[in-house]
Formats: C-alpha cells, structure tokens, sequence
C-alpha cells in the first residue's frame, strides 16, 4: 500500500505550516497531542516527496516538561538488564531476583502508591502468547555490546525480577507487548483466546478504567494468568512504580509498546509515560508489529551506533535510512517508521 498520499496530507497539516520557521535545525523534538501520539512523524512527506527522517532527526516528549527533567541526570546503579525469550507457561521461581541488584525501595511517583490487586480484568480472558524464538537470538547478539549485562530468559525473565531492578543503566525487554481496548462497561465474560506468534503483539478486549493497566508485556507465566501481583503481566502502572533513575535508555523491543490511551493535552498513557514516571532518560519502542528477524537486526545495528557515540534518537534514524535507501522490498515505512525515540537523544555517555 502507497502510504506516501496520507503522509503528505498530514504533513501539509502540521508540519509544513512551521518548517519556514525551523531554519538550519536538524534536530525535532515533538510533543504531539491526543491521537497524534501515535503518527510517526519520521514517515511524514514534505512538499519535496521527501520523507522527514531524511532531513531530521525525530525525538517524542510527553510533555514539554522533560525537558526539565532531563537536566537532571542521575548515577545509573546496576549492570545493563537483558529480558528476553520469557516462558510464558511456566512462571518458574516468582520469587527469584539473585542475579540483578535489587530495588531497597520504590520511588514516590506521579500516581502515588500503586497497587494492582483487583483493578484489572485480565483474568476475564484467555491469552495465548507464543514463543518467540527470535527474542533468544536477538539477546545473544547484543551481549556482547553491552558492559557485563545481565541476562534473563525463560523462567527466570519473572514479573518480580523486574520489579526488583534498581537503576541500571539499560533495560532492553524482548518479548510480547500488548495495548488493550477500552469496552464499555458492561461486556461479556469471555472475549475468547488471542493468539500471538512471530509478531510482538496483542491487542485483547478487556473492560478496564485506568489507561495504564491496558498496557503491558508479557513475562513468564503470563499464559497461567495466576492471580495475585505476581501475574507474568507486567502493566503500565507496575512499570510506573519501577526506580529507573539514572536508567540512560529502556529499549521494548515488542510491538505496541508505544501506544495506550490518548486524550487532549495528556500525552500518551501507556508504556511510555509509565517509564518516564519511573525515571527512563530515554526509550526506544514500537507502534506496531514488527518481525522476529527485522527487529534482531534494527537493535544489533542500534547499539553498535551507540558504542560509535551516536545519539539516541540519531542512531535510530541511520538505520531508518539504510533501509528505504537500499532499493529493496523492506524500503517501505511499514518496516523502519515503527520504532520511535522518546526522552533524551543525545549521545550515551560511555558510548553504551
């Protein structure tokens, strides 16, 4: 499908109107409003049929307020945190944190104390989330750019165990991501089984108020659905109540990770604003379903451009070039516009 008319329109709508005024700026940070949120502006069509990552390098806030934040840069505390390949029937030992540093207390947060007993209605569905292979491949390949990082998968890439992280430096999270409908209140009691295989999505019905508990990812023992904290369903509003300050960057490396309820001058409720609550310089992730081997490329590519001093949100637009510049079937937006940078996109310092 040619998207490039759609992209033109909506270029011809916000930003054409404002390029006069940009001048020599490279660099765009935006902080789009309501279902804006969920544009990636890199895949908008100027007036010259160019698309905008050709000439500018994209960053998302959710509010103008992080750029406050962002002056204020905090000591990461732990190694780097790999989560991948999750065995989402077995929950293994929901109690096991041995091998990362553990969290002494979470932080006071936007939403302050946050429980999740009861508030959500997951367990009125039955999930199916599939192995994903490629999670496992994709992990192996970026060990080795990373410093010392740890790795967690299958049973022991547990809900608790990411609970318990406190401050690493990068937190990159391989597995099932998931943006749930809002229902209306009274909805029937089964909405069936979603099956989920070699994309990293979900999207579920569920009957549910709070926008953060329609966003999550699936950790192990998430097909169990067990009732309790301790799930295998990490929800936004968990996310939101994890110490990441002086985590450099979170990577979800799963499909919708981006989205999540949108409303007027409110940003986006979902995974990203919960990491941001949470203390996230910056984040990585995607709007839609993105293959197995696709995604294992774009994020071994990503970190090498990190280790060279890339920015954040640069990196990111270099490989988005090689891929429509390279005259192959993979050169279409549907491949390279999902993933999005959020938050700091300045170079790491380190290089990592």
């Amino acid at each position: 499908t040619d998207i490039k008319p759609i992209a033109r329109t909506l270029d011809a709508l916000l930003m054409q109107p404002i390029r006069p005024l940009l001048g020599n700026t490279r660099t765009l940070l935006i902080s789009p409003d309501s279902e804006l949120n969920l544009i990636p502006f890199a895949a908008l069509v100027d007036e010259n049929n160019h698309y905008l990552v050709e000439n500018y390098s994209i960053s998302y806030l959710s509010t103008g307020r992080d750029l406050l934040r962002l002056q204020n840069h905090a000591e990461s505390r732990s190694q780097p945190l790999i989560i991948a390949n999750p065995d989402y029937d077995n929950p293994g030992d929901p109690t096991s944190v041995r091998r990362i540093s553990r969290n002494p207390s979470a932080p006071a947060t936007e939403l302050g104390e946050l429980t999740t007993n009861n508030q959500r209605s997951l367990n009125s569905n039955q999930l199916d989330f599939r192995p994903l292979s490629g999670t496992k491949a994709e992990a192996a390949a970026i060990i080795p750019l990373l410093t010392n990082p740890t790795l967690l998968e299958g049973t022991e890439a547990t809900e608790n165990a990411l609970k318990q992280i406190f401050r690493p430096q990068i937190v990159h999270i391989a597995t099932h991501g998931f943006f749930l409908s809002n229902l209306p209140e009274v909805a029937p009691p089964d909405f069936g089984t979603t099956l989920l295989s070699n994309t990293r999505s979900a999207k579920v019905n569920v009957t549910t108020e709070n926008p953060l508990l329609r966003s999550g990812l699936a950790l192990a023992g998430a097909n169990l659905l067990a009732s309790g904290n301790e799930d295998g369903i990490l929800t936004a509003l968990e996310v939101a109540s994890l110490n990441l300050f002086g985590t450099k960057l979170v990577v979800l490396s799963a499909c919708k990770t981006g989205l999540g309820d949108v409303a007027n001058g409110q940003g986006v409720y979902g995974l990203r604003r919960a990491f941001t609550i949470a203390g996230a310089e910056s984040q990585v992730m995607s709007l839609w379903a993105v293959k197995d081997d696709v995604t294992k490329d774009i994020m071994v590519e990503y970190y090498q451009r990190l280790l060279n001093h890339e920015g954040r949100a640069e990196a990111l637009r270099q490989i988005q070039l090689e891929f429509f510049l390279n005259g192959k079937s993979d050169s279409h937006p549907y491949y390279w516009a999902a993933f999005i940078p959020s938050g700091d996109w300045s170079p790491m310092v380190g290089g990592e």
